[in-house]
């Protein structure tokens, strides 16, 4: 399994509709690098299921904003759970914890090899300073769960790359680029982790073949760890709920503690909440607040302008939902409840929000809002957007949107 796990992706043929984008009027990290020149912030610009659940030989790109469009069945979600699979285990998660069920991410045709082995295939490509990074992993879903092979590239050339030899120690054989007195250094890695993620640890950077790895490895590491994965739930954020840290949860059940917290900490991103609010609700916003009640809890309402207060247990799913991405979309790690990459400068990093039914409840007038403001954060170079969604005919005129037709990809 471990030979057979770089099997080329095919291209990316019709399935892929990039919108237009804006013409800013002076060039953007965040606008997708041209020949000569280099994002500054690390981020995800594919995604590669070579074998992965209902998913063969798919490779995905990704945008600033990128939308994948398709119907039931047609793996949108697949894709967004390999995403934060990817980006759990650049965490340092282990290999257990990312996939508590893996026989259910192996392909349902796959059969198993002559030791009864069985797994799947994942990658990505980490673009940034560096260069675009390649990052594959092969793991070994059946008789039990393992990463059986690694390969991390750079410009043709393989920084990292690891294999299972001994099927009865739980590592595998590493293998790094040194070009120094030895053109590779070699030695044991876990095999429940990401050895991407370990190079840090064991690659001391004396050469510049070392320092080469490091850097994409850090590269990789930053791109898939910045990343908040948002499903915005109305029932809960109809509650009050109580103070605490004011970060939002994933599920934005805690919207109105986080906007007793943000209110006032920003002006201008908060107006431009109110105006995103004004855009999407029914009915005139001019306002979006908290109120404390007794017992320490507060509830989010919105503020007409001629007296009246609309508790947001009032408002439509549809609302809700609007409102706790649009605030998702306007803040960044400090408010999100995530692990922010802390050893790296927050102006080198990008917010990756993962929205798995990004319109789902939304009218198409709400979706292109949100997909507006999206680009609108996006072109800054702090927030980029992978959604799912089972239309896209909405985003037709919206301008700096990738658009990748599942359904397409499939035929």
């Amino acid at each position: 399994m471990a030979e057979r796990f770089l099997r080329p992706a095919g291209d990316y043929g019709p399935c892929v509709i990039t919108q237009p984008q804006p013409s800013p009027a002076q060039p953007s990290s965040a606008q997708p690098t041209g020949e000569g020149t280099r994002s500054e912030r690390p981020g995800v610009t594919e995604l590669r299921l070579s074998a992965f659940a209902g998913h063969r030989s798919a490779a995905f790109p990704l945008g600033p904003v990128t939308l994948l469009a398709g119907s039931s069945g047609s793996g949108k979600s697949t894709a967004l759970r390999a995403y934060e699979a990817l980006a759990r285990l650049g965490g340092g998660a282990a290999l257990g914890e990312v996939f508590p069920d893996p026989v259910a991410c192996v392909p349902e045709r796959a059969r198993p090899d002559a030791q009864r082995r069985r797994g799947f295939r994942i990658g990505c490509t980490a673009d940034g300073p560096e260069g675009p990074v390649r990052l594959d992993i092969a793991v070994q879903a059946e008789p039990e769960l393992r990463i059986v092979g690694e390969r991390l590239t750079s410009d043709g050339r393989i920084l990292l790359e690891t294999a299972l030899r001994d099927p009865s120690r739980p590592v595998v054989q590493g293998a790094w680029h040194t070009a120094g007195s030895a053109p590779v250094t070699r030695g044991p890695l876990p095999d429940d982790r990401l050895g991407t993620a370990l190079l840090p640890l064991r690659v001391a950077g004396r050469t510049e073949g070392q320092r080469r790895v490091l850097a994409a490895a850090e590269q990789t590491v930053v791109a898939l760890r910045s990343v908040f994965v948002c499903d915005p739930r109305p029932e809960p954020m109809r509650a009050a709920v109580r103070l605490g840290a004011g970060r939002l949860l994933r599920d934005c059940g805690n919207l109105a503690e986080v906007l007793w917290r943000t209110r006032t900490e920003c002006g201008r991103r908060h107006a431009q909440l109110v105006a995103a609010a004004h855009a999407g609700c029914a009915g005139p916003v001019a306002d979006v607040l908290a109120q404390r009640l007794d017992g320490g809890r507060v509830r989010a309402l919105l503020d007409r302008g001629d007296g009246v207060r609309t508790p947001l247990g009032m408002l439509g799913d549809g609302e809700l939902r609007y409102l706790g991405l649009a605030l998702v979309l306007m803040t960044g790690p400090g408010v999100l409840e995530v692990d922010p990459v802390g050893e790296v400068p927050a102006a080198l990093q990008s917010l990756t929000v993962l929205a798995d039914g990004f319109d789902r409840a939304l009218d198409a007038r709400q979706a292109g809002e949100l997909a507006r403001l999206a680009v609108r954060m996006g072109a800054r170079g702090h927030i980029r957007l992978v959604g799912a969604v089972s239309d896209a005919s909405w985003a037709a005129g919206v301008a700096g949107l990738t658009v990748v037709d599942l359904d397409a990809c499939r035929r």
